[in-house]
């Protein structure tokens, strides 16, 4: 019997070959067949939206099964820990430690950006471990997008997917254009020389930047050629970068001055938090690593240490980056734009300006080109759930990698670099971040504590309630630490619910599922803690970044509405009918061999 969800024309689809641009490889769902059947499906929307709400879950089985099928030839497993661990370094070693480290200092933390970076990457190490679960027991390139549907279902599933897509256009945009700023830095030209000025364009928009598109589609092919052609390279940049980065610090400590570190925390303890949670971006690349699940020989293994060995060093990297700069200068003397390089000109080695352009076009070189990797893999398998056009699912059968989702993401980066750096959507990159993470560690909690067909009614809503009390608790925290942090009373009450609400899930509920090969320790407390810490840290960001958050996510959910709901319902109750229809098949045919049979007697 063929599976389900399987595509029955397979032969007939491969027959079509790669590059197909027809409107049903695009729109191929009834709902979208003719203008009447759209109208019929929005009258139906509510009915669907509530359909989506209530069974709009996936299952392990479909993820790694139906849904794979639909790119209709595999991705190649090619990578190892090995790979994992240098393209952690490639994503996550780029411009924002040169960037973000001084503007920080300078405007939110002094001195004390160092534990800005701490408490970030610890945070940051919780979601780790529980992406690196995910990943080896769900292995999809889907990441985020595939757990949420898992666990959460459709609606929650995309809201994360949109997120994360959107910032990764920004973050891949902003890159491609300080990539530029270096270049011009590296010539000895102010940075916006190599841009294209057109007065007569907006301000924001009057400085087009051609070589930072170009960067983007270069990075893009290479990925789209060669996965472990990608990795090698990858190897090589991400070497040279670490032995950059290595006599950057060396020579910093030369000319260290431990009373730089005087006053350490001149803008108090909410300085050190509003900035972890802004360099939290810095540490946000690890997601591109575990979409990268599809193409790994060993999940079980390969993951989690190319996962937790790659931040492991990252963090150390960071804070021993932040120490230099700000033993080097005092804060206040630090330049928010050209931390390093103005650092070091003012101890008499101007030289290594171009030292640190390098670094950064190297870094920023390795972060482009896993983002291509990872956030097309992304984009593949949230394609293969028809919320975006199938045809972006599709895997080229020679090179093994998604070729039109690649181009996809790369287009529109390329757009948004040549065009502007939007500034003003900046802080969405760390909200979202978070955002999601949160999202992730309440998806851990409920695959752990819920199981379909096993876990009781009654136990079913006591999660949800002392998931929602977790998710409640650590919510007022970040309220009372933005409106009063020196008030304790808040904090008396509300942290010892989060820990009732913690020791509930643990004492009350019965585990239902246990990880066959590697599972994140001392759960609930880890995936609670990182709710806290991720919430702690967005409310830092302040509310202009929720205004545009909301804003930002209001869109996602009007397209849901509109397109991603419908395709999304007609694919599902197809994939019902075909199941039924298999049923039917399989019951007929069991008649008909017995019915030969008493014949044959």
């Amino acid at each position: 019997m063929e599976p389900v969800g399987a595509p029955r024309d397979k032969p007939a689809a491969a027959a079509r070959g790669y590059w197909r641009w027809r409107k049903d490889d695009f729109f191929p769902e009834p709902s979208f067949a003719s203008w009447g059947a759209y109208r019929g499906a929005l009258a139906a929307t509510p009915a669907r939206l509530r359909d989506r709400l209530l069974a709009g879950r996936s299952t392990d089985a479909a993820e790694l099964g139906a849904m794979r099928r639909r790119s209709e030839n595999e991705m190649r497993r090619c990578l190892t820990w090995w790979d994992l661990t240098w393209l952690g370094f490639g994503c996550h070693l780029g411009a924002g430690i040169f960037v973000l480290t001084g503007q920080e200092a300078r405007d939110h933390a002094g001195p004390a950006v160092v534990l800005s970076y701490v408490v970030a990457g610890l945070s940051a190490m919780l979601s780790v471990l529980i992406y690196a679960e995910f990943a080896v027991e769900i292995p999809v390139a889907g990441g985020s997008f595939a757990y949420l549907r898992v666990e959460l279902g459709d609606l929650a599933a995309f809201v994360a997917a949109a997120n994360l897509i959107l910032e990764t256009v920004i973050g891949t945009a902003a890159v491609a254009r300080a990539w530029t700023s270096y270049l011009a830095s590296l010539v000895n030209r102010p940075v916006s020389a190599l841009r294209v000025h057109v007065p007569s364009f907006g301000e924001g928009y009057d400085e087009l930047d051609p070589i930072a598109s170009a960067v983007i589609l270069a990075t893009a092919i290479m990925a789209m050629l060669s996965t472990k052609g990608s990795s090698r390279f990858n190897w090589v940049a991400s070497t040279v970068h670490l032995l950059v980065l290595a006599f950057i610090i060396v020579a910093g400590f030369v000319h260290a001055k431990p009373c730089n570190l005087t006053p350490f925390v001149p803008y108090g303890v909410p300085g050190v938090f509003r900035s972890a949670a802004v360099v939290y971006f810095a540490y946000s690349g690890f997601d591109s690593i575990a979409n990268m699940a599809e193409e790994t020989k060993n999940p079980s293994r390969d993951i989690p240490l190319g996962l937790i060995g790659s931040m492991s060093v990252i963090t150390a990297i960071y804070c021993t980056m932040a120490l230099t700069l700000t033993m080097m200068q005092p804060y206040t003397a630090i330049d928010r734009s050209a931390a390093y390089s103005v650092a070091f000109a003012a101890v008499g080695m101007r030289w290594m300006q171009y030292v640190v352009a390098v670094g950064a076009l190297k870094g920023m070189t390795t972060v482009l080109l896993v983002g291509a990797l990872g956030n097309a893999r992304y984009a593949t398998h949230i394609a293969r759930s028809h919320i975006i056009p199938p045809v972006f699912a599709l895997v080229h059968p020679k090179t093994g990698t998604p070729i039109h989702a690649t181009a996809l993401i790369t287009g529109a980066s390329a757009c948004v670099a040549f065009l502007s750096s939007l500034d003003v959507l900046a802080s969405l990159l760390s909200i979202s971040t978070l955002f999601i993470f949160v999202m992730i560690a309440t998806a851990l909690l409920v695959r752990r504590y819920h199981a379909r067909g096993v876990t009781s009614r009654a136990h079913g809503r006591l999660l949800a309630a002392l998931v929602l009390a977790i998710v409640g608790s650590s919510a007022g925290i970040a309220a009372c630490w933005g409106s009063a942090p020196e008030r304790w009373t808040g904090y008396a009450v509300l942290v010892p619910v989060w820990a009732a609400a913690t020791l509930g899930v643990q004492l009350l509920l019965p585990v239902a599922r246990v990880p066959t090969k590697w599972g994140v320790p001392l759960v609930p407390w880890l995936p609670s803690l990182s709710i806290a810490t991720n919430i702690f840290l967005m409310g830092s960001l302040g509310a202009s970044a929720f205004v545009r958050f909301g804003v930002c996510t209001a869109v996602m959910l009007l397209y849901y509405v509109l397109v991603g709901l419908h395709a999304t319902y007609d694919v599902a109750h197809e994939e019902v009918d075909d199941a039924a229809a298999d049923e039917k098949a399989a019951a007929a045919t069991d008649v008909e061999k017995s019915g030969a049979g008493d014949a044959g007697r």
